[in-house]
């Protein structure tokens, strides 16, 4: 147990704490690493140094061995590194880490090489398959998670029916891959109300069956929302080790700060009393979602924000104002090629909120003046957010709000002169390159996907990029998204965007500093450097010199927290 710094030293003392209580002289209790590559991931070109000490979970000193030595006195642990890479460890630039903790009770259906999803009959029997072992009742809520309709052979979906004739007996719910959906069937759908008589929302997809009003399963965007939000969450037995599994798949990855992308009060609820059980082995920057945003302040008051408590801040607020362009819910200035998910003849996909709602949703968090996380990806999108911008910061549009565009997949290249002068950090998701660029090239042609997640622009123009994997949209694997990033290969083996590659340097700082920059915390994070937290991650290579195609094949061996070891391959 931590001892926070303003208890009464008597208390402690009385407790028979302080003898375990190391003073900062002790130096028998650092740590040094040497004997590899120490990559610090300060500045912009590779620079690495011989030796790192730490000190009470501190980075004391990086430099020469030889000094290092001699600032960590007679009797430090040595961890010789044995050739292998030591980095920052990476902070997660987005992702919905509330959705991991149900994840590992949930069946992969990720399309292969991530999952066995291939077809819809062989999602139907691993459904099957998942009932039996797991021996779930009849009755029972059956979630996925992972299922992809762009890859679906010869354009044949998933649908009610399908699931119907699976699992006749248990409502089942099978999320959309973008995180932005889902497929029911007809025991969820009457568990959600939702009828031939339910009314689209706006902003909402439900796709009817052929020749009638019936819901065929698949329910996206708004509509989506109040499943979203009333999907069970762990009892208060699961909580901690739901959460604590969950952590450990991101200290797996090399993760030391983790993002919840999209924070309603139950989600947070959940969280603090994991926080307040002392649970947490990672930091966690929650951002609350803008419709829970008055409810969570009452709990929350926004003075508290911004500061950690037990490993978990509030952050910013989460505005979502499109849909995702796989689902073909983003919202576009010209028309998807393929036409929208029910149908509809020259779609331009939806935005979530009627520009003058989102303009509403923008102000309100300019007022509070705290960081905005705004989900964009469509290029329609990301023009309705910088008219809200550029309507409601007029007296100041440059001043730094801590601004993060989310996803920015399809931004256009006078999008990024604005992002440079409103100082937008743009969070980029390099992974669509092979996870789904065979689909954008269907849906929104080859000259638009080629240029999705355009990085090396956005470096160019003198921009601080992140990338992300929006877990579980995409599978947890920092390795694979630098892979992406530096490659910008698709499922088909196609290169997409040759021009909007970036080094290997440039796609770790993607993941490492500019992400602290994206936290403000920068003081503390994303590099290796005296005076900041001691958030390490040993690698068996170095992604500067191995192949650019094997660094999706480098291994997490450690991963270290304020000089605690939380992984260890």
């Amino acid at each position: 147990m931590k001892i926070k710094k303003r208890i009464n030293p008597l208390i402690a003392i009385l407790l028979g704490m302080v003898s375990c209580m190391p003073s900062r002289d002790d130096k028998s209790l650092d740590t040094v690493f040497f004997g590899g590559e120490i990559l610090t991931m300060e500045g912009d070109i590779p620079e690495y140094v011989e030796a790192v000490v730490v000190h009470n979970g501190m980075i004391a000193f990086s430099g020469d061995l030889a000094e290092a030595r001699e600032i960590a006195g007679k009797s430090p642990k040595m961890i010789n590194l044995m050739g292998k890479v030591l980095l920052p460890g990476f902070m997660d630039a987005h992702s919905h880490y509330i959705s991991s903790l149900s994840v590992a009770n949930q069946l992969n259906l990720y399309p292969p090489p991530s999952g066995p999803a291939k077809d819809v009959v062989t999602i139907i029997q691993e459904l099957k398959r998942f009932k039996e072992e797991n021996n779930i009742p009849d009755g029972e809520l059956i979630q996925a998670y992972g299922y992809d309709d762009t890859v679906m052979p010869d354009g044949r979906l998933l649908n009610r029916d399908d699931l119907d004739e699976a699992l006749p007996n248990n409502p089942v719910l099978v999320g959309h891959v973008s995180m932005h959906g889902g497929v029911l069937n007809s025991l969820a759908l009457e568990r959600w109300n939702i009828s031939a008589e339910t009314e689209t929302p706006l902003g909402g997809i439900i796709v009817r069956k052929p020749g009638s009003n019936e819901p065929y399963g698949l329910i996206m965007e708004t509509a989506y929302l109040e499943i979203f939000g009333s999907l069970p969450l762990p009892t208060d037995s699961e909580e901690i080790e739901w959460s604590v599994r969950a952590q450990e798949m991101y200290a797996e990855n090399g993760i030391t700060t983790v993002h919840e992308g999209a924070t309603h009060l139950k989600d947070l609820q959940v969280i603090q009393r994991v926080t307040d059980a002392g649970a947490n082995i990672i930091d966690v920057i929650a951002f609350p979602f803008i419709t829970d945003l008055d409810e969570i302040l009452k709990l929350y008051p926004v003075e508290k924000w911004g500061i950690y408590d037990r490993h978990l801040k509030i952050g910013g607020v989460k505005v979502t104002i499109d849909g995702s362009p796989q689902g073909r819910t983003a919202a576009f200035t010209s028309r998807y090629l393929t036409g929208g998910p029910n149908g509809e003849k020259d779609w331009l996909g939806k935005l979530s909120f009627p520009q003058k709602i989102i303009n509403s949703f923008i102000q309100r968090v300019y007022e509070l003046d705290v960081p905005l996380n705004l989900h964009a990806n469509g290029d329609a999108a990301i023009d309705a957010f910088l008219r809200a911008h550029e309507a409601l910061a007029k007296d100041d549009l440059t001043k730094d709000r801590k601004i993060t565009l989310i996803h920015a997949q399809f931004t256009r290249k006078d999008h990024l002169e604005k992002y440079v002068k409103y100082k937008i950090v743009p969070s980029l998701y390099t992974l669509h390159t092979y996870y789904f660029a065979d689909a954008h090239i269907e849906n929104r042609g080859l000259e638009q996907a080629q240029y999705i997640s355009p990085m090396r622009d956005a470096i160019d123009k003198g921009l601080k990029p992140t990338n992300h994997t929006d877990f579980v949209v995409a599978p947890l694997d920092q390795m694979f998204m630098l892979w992406s990033a530096v490659n910008r290969i698709s499922r088909s083996g196609e290169v997409i965007g040759i021009d909007q590659r970036v080094t290997p340097y440039e796609g770790l700082q993607a993941m490492t500093i500019n992400v602290a920059h994206q936290y403000q915390e920068q003081e503390s994070k994303g590099s290796i450097k005296k005076g900041k937290l001691a958030d390490l991650v040993i690698l068996d290579k170095n992604p500067l010199k191995v192949d650019p195609n094997d660094i999706k094949n480098i291994q997490v061996l450690e991963t270290i927290k304020e000089g605690k070891s939380i992984f260890k391959k």
